[in-house]
């Protein structure tokens, strides 16, 4: 869609109310859409800019991540005429962290209501945000009232105590100020953090796969995010501080040539799989020796051999974070690698042998005005966090209150209000 068709088209869309921003901070790259409210939705605007300032997820330098974000919302804002003041931010920095445990709370009234669901999701974000850590993300495996459990709507249910098995995810406290700060400073609200693993998974999994259970990697840049879904619900993050750039640095570092064209290789020779022609097909690259640049060889065997190792540790990461958050079941044996490095050639296959699973790369399908060239895995994050932002039903729990309900005095006192009579 070119930006004066985009920007006419969406000269009806200047309410804030009718339009949702999201914002996918990685470690390469920084993208922001924005699109309708509508189902389904509608492309407005879409920035693309490179990341700088931002390592493994972590703001590193505010100035240059501030200037990063700032570009690719300004670019998005240009093609949907309009002016975003608060979007969804994907987190992937931060050691990422899983938990499972009980909450409770008493039933204040006869019957259960909106006040004892708040009152548990509070008791459950206290209990999970110490020892440093910020939720970034808790959703409800299933409601508990008295002796009947795995309810799932308990309104309206007589009971006395309210219990409800949850899943946080929980970041470091300062990698979750730095993004909110870098946000704010570009006159930004942060709405709500998703996960990258989760909003990956929400872009790329079919239906069936969330109901039987899936593991979703999803390889960025800088670090590799890991999602566990089954019946319908959020199980599992966590995440290898391993991405594509590692790759590209064992090529820069083990044949000497430049940064760009380690990258140039990689993207266009890299493989995993295994061909005869691989000995004999061969790659030529610059080298610089002694201030002067002088052209050198490797075949793809040779290149494959040097990115093999980086990739098998990766792979053998991701199990381990699995197989110790007890979640190696729940995957049903299959897993979908999404984000830009799951496109190297020959890589289902090769993760498919060595973790002896059934292996399969996803891309997300586009939305309505979106090129199909912005509808690689590497923008997976980008469209799961959509999806999420347009399906309120599906951000984290905290973020499903009425706002009113969450800050300020008259909030508190309208919630004091409801609770009481």
């Amino acid at each position: 869609m070119g930006r004066d068709a985009s920007s006419s088209d969406a000269r009806g869309w200047n309410d804030p109310a009718s339009t949702v921003g999201v914002l996918d901070i990685g470690t390469s790259k920084i993208c922001c859409l924005i699109a309708t409210r509508t189902s389904p939705p509608r492309l407005l605007g879409l920035g693309h800019q490179r990341a700088r300032g931002i390592k493994a997820g972590i703001i590193v330098d505010m100035d240059e991540a501030e200037q990063s974000i700032r570009a690719a919302v300004a670019q998005a804002e240009r093609q949907a005429g309009v002016t975003l003041t608060s979007v969804h931010v994907s987190i992937s920095g931060g050691q990422l962290q899983s938990q499972h445990f009980t909450a409770n709370t008493p039933v204040a009234g006869s019957t259960v209501i909106d006040g004892d669901i708040n009152r548990l999701i509070e008791g459950a974000r206290q209990f999970t945000e110490r020892d440093g850590r910020s939720l970034v993300h808790l959703n409800n495996i299933a409601y508990r009232l008295d002796a009947s459990p795995n309810l799932r709507e308990p309104r309206g249910m007589a009971g006395h105590n309210l219990s409800g098995d949850m899943h946080a995810v929980t970041a470091e406290d300062s990698t979750v100020r730095n993004l909110r700060l870098v946000i704010e400073r570009c006159y930004l609200r942060a709405e709500s953090f998703v996960p990258s693993g989760l909003a990956s998974a929400r872009a790329v999994i079919t239906a069936e796969e969330m109901r039987a259970g899936i593991v979703v990697i999803d390889i960025g840049a800088g670090t590799t995010s890991i999602a566990v879904v089954a019946d319908g619900q959020d199980l599992f993050v966590a995440s290898v501080p391993i991405g594509g750039n590692h790759l590209t640095f064992d090529i820069m570092n083990a044949i000497g040539t430049p940064l760009a064209e380690a990258e140039r290789i990689k993207v266009l020779y890299g493989t995993m799989g295994e061909a005869y022609s691989d000995e004999r097909e061969v790659v030529t690259y610059p080298r610089l020796v002694q201030s002067e640049t002088e052209l050198y060889q490797m075949t793809k065997a040779q290149l494959r051999n040097l990115i093999r190792p980086r990739v098998e540790s990766l792979l053998s990461q991701a199990v381990e974070k699995l197989v110790a958050g007890g979640m190696q079941a729940y995957g049903n044996n299959r897993i979908v690698l999404t984000g830009g490095t799951a496109q190297l050639m020959g890589l289902p296959m090769f993760a498919g042998r060595h973790l002896a699973m059934a292996v399969r790369v996803a891309a997300p399908q586009p939305i309505a005005g979106m090129a199909s060239s912005s509808s690689s895995p590497a923008f997976a994050t980008l469209l799961g966090l959509l999806a999420a932002a347009a399906n309120p039903a599906t951000l984290p729990l905290m973020e499903q209150r009425n706002p009113a309900e969450q800050s300020g005095y008259f909030g508190r006192m309208g919630q004091w209000l409801r609770q009481s009579f």
